[in-house]
């Protein structure tokens, strides 16, 4: 881990730099600002995991450093220092991690870095999960979920040809000549597909992928014929609205 101290006192700044050179080995490097415009900038510059900053200090209080930041940008633990007591409720507004109380105590110093770290591995983990869940997302744009007996199907979109209701169950075909009973009704999936317009409703009872669609019947009434010859029918309130999506489709 990184840490920057920001202090405006030269004894105070060698003795946790020295503290922390002694005491905390999973701080590998460390830098040293006098003032707060100063360690904001080194803030900017090395990134830091932790930073020690004091409360109060000449032109800007150690408070005041949300003032140079946007919320986002503050993805260190601040560990505060300060000489009064009365400055850690202030400080945890601040959501700092903890706080050193002058002159600092070996034990507190390496309690509050300990807290740290815990901190930030927590926070590790969020990410990586968060990243997953943009993963997932992703491939939400391009799969769907079935739910079978005995899992989960992740289904490209392009592999299915056609939804049927069944009561309140949903049979899915699939480009494969394979087919799923889904537990869930038909309504499920017209809403999950709302924002997809390769799949049309042609009937109350049918969802159908617009890609798939193999032939046209007019004999009998209208009828699609999918491309693994299921013949599906079209709703007569559907007739024109369909007639309109091939001229404006295909």
């Amino acid at each position: 881990m990184k840490a920057i101290i920001i202090d405006d006192e030269n004894k105070a700044r060698k003795l946790i730099s020295t503290l922390i050179t002694e005491q905390c080995t999973e701080i590998t490097s460390h830098f040293e600002a006098p003032d707060l415009e100063s360690g904001v900038a080194l803030i900017k510059e090395h990134k830091p995991d932790i930073v020690f900053l004091d409360i109060e200090m000449p032109n800007h209080s150690g408070l005041q450093i949300t003032e140079f930041f946007e919320p986002h940008e503050i993805n260190f633990q601040i560990i505060f220092i300060t000489a009064y007591n009365e400055y850690a409720i202030q400080a945890f507004k601040l959501s700092a991690v903890d706080y050193l109380l002058k002159p600092i105590d070996t034990s507190e110093l390496k309690s509050a870095v300990s807290k740290a770290k815990k901190v930030i591995e927590k926070n590790s983990i969020t990410n990586k999960l968060d990243d997953l869940k943009k993963v997932f997302q992703q491939l939400s744009l391009n799969k769907m979920v079935l739910e079978v007996p005995k899992g989960i199907l992740f289904v490209s979109h392009d592999d299915i040809l056609l939804f049927e209701a069944d009561g309140m169950y949903t049979k899915v075909y699939m480009k494969n000549n394979d087919s799923q009973l889904i537990c869930k009704p038909l309504k499920h999936f017209v809403e999950q597909l709302d924002d997809k317009p390769i799949f049309y409703k042609p009937h109350r009872s049918y969802l159908v992928n617009l890609k798939y669609i193999k032939e046209l019947s007019k004999k009998d009434g209208f009828h699609l014929i999918m491309e693994n010859n299921k013949t599906i029918p079209i709703a007569k309130e559907k007739k024109d609205e369909f007639m309109q999506l091939v001229q404006e489709l295909f």
